[in-house]
Order: C-alpha cells, then structure tokens, then sequence
C-alpha cells in the first residue's frame, strides 16, 4: 500500500517525528512512505489545513496514494477538509482503539490527527500504537463481528451517497481557487512522488499544465 503522509503549516515542526513513527510501523508490513510535507516550518511552500484535503483528494482519487495520514492542531480542521473531497473517508483518530475501530468499522483510506491538542509526553509511542492498529492485518472486519456485514453494506451506501454529492475529482480540480491549487501542489517533492505514482492521466495531464 502506498500511505502518504501531508503535515500543515502550524505543525510542520514535528514533521520528521509522525514521519519516523510512520516509517518504523508501516515499512516492515511492506508499505511504502511518501512523505509529502510540510517538512519544516520554514518551508517555501506552505499547506494550510484546506490545502491539505485538496491534496489528500488529488492523491487518493488519481491513484498516487492508497491512503493518507493527515492532521493539524486538533485533527478536525483537516479530516473536515478532506471528507469534502470526492472519493475520500477521512476519520479523526486521537488514541489507537479510534485507529481500530475506523480501520474495522469504517475502512476509510484517510486519517486526520491532533499534532499540538494533547500531543505530550512519549506522543511518538502514541503514534507507532495508532499506526499499528491501523496497518496490522486486515481492516473492514468489523466490530463487533457479528456487526460485519450491515457496517459493510452502510460503507457501500456511505459511497454511493457521496459519488451522488461530490462531482469527480478533475471537475473540482477545473473549478476550485486555481491559485489554491497551485499552493497545495507546490511542495518540493510533489511532482517526485505524484508524478511516479499517478494512476489517472487526465489529473496528471491537468496538474502538468497548470504548474508548467
């Protein structure tokens, strides 16, 4: 699986920290980490947490990306921003019994968390605990499991009703603040990692001209 991880500018400090405990659960199950920043505060290109449902949309929806991890402050403003994109179940995941309970309930394919809102003491060994449960063994399983098959069928219904709301995701790219746009594609290892990764050419094609 291919997990992006996207840090916004209030939080980018603790980039390399979410990125290492990423890192050292997701890679041994065979995953691979793209990191897409924020990587420091000072960086040129600036994600707001807006910018960051826009990016987590282009990434999920082309097929760069098969899951992202996401957050700021208080986790809220990102999964708000990311579930607003077509094609994108984003959950806000504090401790790892969420991480559990979305990954078997919801199967979603992003997650937004807390980088400053209780973020303390041994917070690193939080995240490895969260990421643990959320990239271990199978999700969409259920829980309770005797549960499992009506939470499948109202994920389904759940897709259905957002594919009715959402236009596709070049539509949105086509008509959202082009100058948005360009800021959440502007981190310096976007076109390095989406470009690689990038499974629908006509997103591609869209974002090459606008950046040219």
């Amino acid at each position: 699986m291919k997990i992006a991880l996207i840090t916004e500018n209030s939080q980018a400090a603790k980039n390399a920290i979410i990125h290492e405990a990423l890192t050292t659960v997701a890679e041994p199950l065979g995953h691979e980490v793209f990191n897409y920043g924020m990587y420091t505060a000072e960086d040129s290109a600036s994600l707001t947490y807006v910018m960051n449902g826009l990016l987590t949309g282009i990434l999920l929806n082309s097929g760069a990306a098969d899951f992202v991890v996401t957050g700021c402050g208080t986790g809220m403003g990102s999964m708000l921003a990311c579930n607003a994109m077509p094609g994108v179940f984003c959950g806000l995941v504090i401790d790892p019994t969420d991480a559990f309970l979305f990954g078997q309930i919801n199967d979603g394919n992003a997650i937004s968390m807390p980088y400053a809102k209780g973020f303390g003491w041994a917070a690193e060994l939080n995240l490895q605990d969260v990421y643990k449960k959320l990239f271990e063994g199978e999700r969409g399983l259920g829980y309770p499991k005797e549960r499992a098959a009506i939470m499948a069928t109202n994920r389904g219904i759940l897709k259905d009703l957002k594919a009715a709301t959402c236009h596709d995701m070049l539509t949105v790219l086509k008509t959202v603040d082009q100058d948005l746009l360009k800021a959440a594609v502007a981190g310096e290892r976007f076109a390095e990692y989406f470009y690689a990764n990038c499974q629908d050419e006509a997103i591609a094609a869209y974002l090459r001209e606008l950046t040219a």
